[in-house]
């Protein structure tokens, strides 16, 4: 009877064991970047320059940092989806003073089209 208990404990804890790492692996409240090749594209031309980890324009990357947009709790992500779609319709970005520097990384109408339209779906698409 002993042997049948401490092996019904041994298998409790493997399941519970088990449980615990596949939540943490896929945590319910999970968020992945979905980026499609033309939304990527435009913004390694345009946006991640400035916008990333090893960015020297601390300014941006505390504003946004594309390295780690991932780990963003939801309201922050969706936050800032919608400050992307704004910024770009306002065309605040790339901003003014950078275009006159890099005059190749500014956004088309048809890219900026993208961004807006891919930022406002994605952040739609968290408030499901």
């Amino acid at each position: 009877m002993r042997n049948k208990r401490n092996s019904l404990f041994v298998i409790a804890v493997f399941l519970f064991a088990s449980f615990m790492v596949s939540a943490a692996e896929n945590p319910a409240d999970s968020k992945v970047v979905n980026m499609p090749g033309d939304v990527k594209a435009i913004i390694d031309k345009s946006c991640f320059g400035c916008h990333n980890n090893d960015s020297k324009n601390d300014k941006a990357k505390e504003k946004l940092n594309l390295s780690t947009f991932d780990t963003l709790t939801k309201n922050k992500m969706i936050a800032a989806y919608k400050g992307m779609a704004e910024a770009v319709e306002e065309n605040e970005m790339p901003p003014a003073k950078f275009l006159e520097k890099f005059p190749d990384k500014k956004l088309t109408d048809t890219e900026k089209k993208v961004l807006m339209d891919w930022a406002n779906n994605e952040a739609k698409s968290l408030l499901k």
